[in-house]
């Protein structure tokens, strides 16, 4: 069995970024930047005012100075200052030619058209300067980068209406299993409400995907045809249950009827042990065959699926892992790593939320991470440091 980093490397060895697409910058909210973003201008472009109060020259306190204007955001004065004159300035406005401070309102007397400065001004007081926060020519976004609000407002900032993203990979998901009805119809004897294919959903829109899903039965015809057109215009398809080797499980020779290459199966990891992966080489689709169990298939989608949707729009695969001290004892795998759905408590330590069998949505539902139990003999001792895959 390959260990959890093997699996993932053979992923992202197959896992080819998409080609890139225009996007309006207002709609490109969670997509990947396919190309860097250059401040065309000085951000700010101009000397501003940071107060409300009055531009004027440096100086000490107790000058008396005559108001000569107004310079107001989006209408700077249309005059420059000369010595013992003071402009009227709101915050964000133009600072005007001549000023080189602005003191706060708090800090004057007015007197008609005067004010009374009321303290030491030094120069650049109160004064965001041309350039301050960016360079005209500077690369203020890069290329792989997931758009945020603040990556947004940056764009905007820098005038650009388009940016230049990944195209969202489009990812088929395939539910399989007899067992399996829609969620509100009855259930029948040995039937369960299919969970597996909207939460993948879930997890797939989450990582920037485009979804489609369905449920099979298990037949064997019926399997092939729901891959063949599963596979049809997908990046990666992701299957759940049949991909172990019982009479009843049909999805890896569905797959090998449709020229699908198997990479690898079996991983060394709880829950998650039968993964199963391949590539078709004809349009180099990736296929994820995870397991039926939903817990199963959530740790493995985290592990393997999302670190690929995020490789095909460029981005870093890597998953932001931090360290944690576990709360409580807990006992190893003789042979395989487990991904332990833990939260992290007040002091910073990862506690296991309950039960760990990989049926049990439930203990999802508290969990901040994976928390990564190495294989071995005995029991990791409370305080002994894991680390954590964050899942929120």
């Amino acid at each position: 069995m390959l260990s959890i980093d093997q699996a993932r490397d053979a992923v992202l060895a197959h896992a080819r970024p998409l080609a890139g697409e225009d996007v309006a910058a207002a709609e490109a909210l969670g997509r990947v930047l396919a190309q860097d973003v250059t401040a065309p201008v000085d951000l700010p472009p101009f000397a501003n005012s940071a107060m409300d109060g009055f531009a004027i020259r440096s100086g000490p306190s107790g000058r008396r100075l005559t108001i000569a204007g107004e310079s107001r955001a989006g209408t700077p004065a249309d005059r420059a200052l000369d010595d013992g004159e003071a402009i009227r300035i709101s915050t964000g406005a133009m600072l005007p030619a001549g000023a080189d401070a602005v003191i706060q309102i708090e800090l004057v007397d007015e007197d008609g058209d005067t004010i009374v400065v009321g303290d030491d001004v030094s120069p650049g007081r109160n004064v965001r300067m041309a350039g301050e926060d960016v360079r005209a020519g500077t690369v203020v976004l890069r290329a792989g980068m997931p758009l945020g609000p603040a990556a947004l407002a940056m764009a905007a900032s820098a005038g650009c209406p388009i940016l230049r993203c990944a195209r969202r990979p489009r990812v088929a998901i395939l539910a399989t299993g007899d067992e399996l009805v829609e969620p509100g119809a009855p259930l029948g004897p040995g039937q369960i409400h299919e969970s597996n294919a909207p939460m993948l959903a879930a997890l797939a829109q989450q990582a920037g995907a485009e979804v489609r899903s369905r449920v099979v039965g298990d037949d064997r015809d019926a399997t092939i045809s729901a891959v063949r057109e599963a596979l049809d215009g997908a990046d990666l398809l992701v299957l759940s249950g049949g991909v172990s080797v019982g009479p009843h499980d049909h999805v890896k020779p569905a797959l090998a009827a449709n020229d699908v290459e198997e990479v690898f199966w079996r991983v060394a990891l709880r829950p998650g042990k039968p993964t199963w992966f391949g590539v078709r080489d004809s349009d180099r689709t990736l296929v994820l065959g995870l397991p039926g169990n939903p817990v199963s298939a959530y740790v493995t989608f985290v592990l393997f699926a999302a670190p690929a949707l995020a490789a095909l729009q460029g981005a870093d695969p890597r998953a932001k892992v931090r360290a944690a001290k576990l709360a409580v004892a807990v006992e190893r795998h003789a042979d395989r790593d487990e991904c332990m759905r833990v939260r992290i408590d007040a002091d910073g330590r990862a506690m296991p939320t309950g039960p760990q069998g990989s049926h049990m949505l439930s203990s999802l539902l508290q969990a901040d991470g994976l928390a990564v139990v190495p294989a071995g003999t005995g029991a990791l001792a409370a305080g002994t440091e894991v680390a954590i895959l964050p899942l929120r």
